[in-house]
């Protein structure tokens, strides 16, 4: 970041360097058990709440969150639209549950466009709400006597929700769908973040509605689609 930053510095200033010679050490993130994150989720209030269990359940970083539009929200077909991505990520469509849509739906509408903003928002709105978060993640963490809470950040609702969706699918197409990722090589971090139970789970597939109807009437869930076959699961 050192080298980058004044690389970027002398680039406007007509200066330059030899740069060092450095390797990237790239680590593993950290990433919570869902009881962890569900934990914050409770403790905070409406807003930060709603935006947490936004971020849990698309795995949206956290700016395109924090630009959210009240029209991108579907609250008839229960889904969220994102067309403003980060870095010209790839815009997604999300399937999200009853409770976010409600609690959505529950926000006072201080603004006509943000759902999380005022009507007019500085560059400073995220970083103080981020701010927000960190104390209550500080008394969460005290109260429930669990330091891991303190590791949690914006960005870790991410990398829980992408560790998930590969470990459902076990496909690095569908993460990388999921995630808004220009390269796939991005989402191969998330290949060998946690050694699931493999046999923790029933898997089907169905190619008819009425195939999907006997699964779902039989406790399965819907994963994704795979080659023209929808895939569901069920806990053993």
């Amino acid at each position: 970041m050192a080298v980058a930053s004044y690389s970027k510095y002398l680039s406007v200033v007509d200066g330059t360097w030899k740069p060092p010679k450095y390797q990237v050490e790239r680590k593993l993130p950290y990433v919570p058990t869902e009881k962890e994150l569900d934990c914050l989720i409770n403790a905070a209030y409406t807003k930060h709440s709603t935006y947490l269990l936004l971020l849990k359940e698309t795995g949206m970083r956290a700016s395109e969150a924090w630009n959210l539009k009240w029209r991108d929200i579907d609250f008839e077909r229960n889904s969220i639209t994102l067309n403003e991505t980060l870095t010209h990520g790839t815009p997604r469509l999300f399937k999200v549950s009853p409770r976010l849509i409600a609690v959505l739906n529950s926000l006072p509408k201080t603004s006509s466009t943000y759902i999380f903003q005022n009507e007019h928002p500085t560059a400073f709105g995220l970083l103080h709400f981020s701010r927000s978060f960190s104390e209550l993640r500080k008394r969460t963490a005290q109260k429930m006597q669990n330091p891991n809470l303190n590791r949690i950040t914006f960005h870790t609702f991410r990398h829980w929700y992408a560790t998930m969706e590969y470990h459902k699918t076990k496909s690095l197409l569908h993460v990388q769908k999921r995630l808004g990722h220009k390269s796939v090589l991005t989402t191969t971090i998330y290949t060998h973040m946690i050694n699931f139970d493999a046999d923790s789970y029933y898997s089907e597939t169905a190619q008819t509605i009425e195939e999907a109807k006997k699964l779902v009437e039989a406790g399965f869930e819907y994963v994704c689609d795979i080659n023209g076959f929808n895939l569901f699961r069920k806990p053993k």
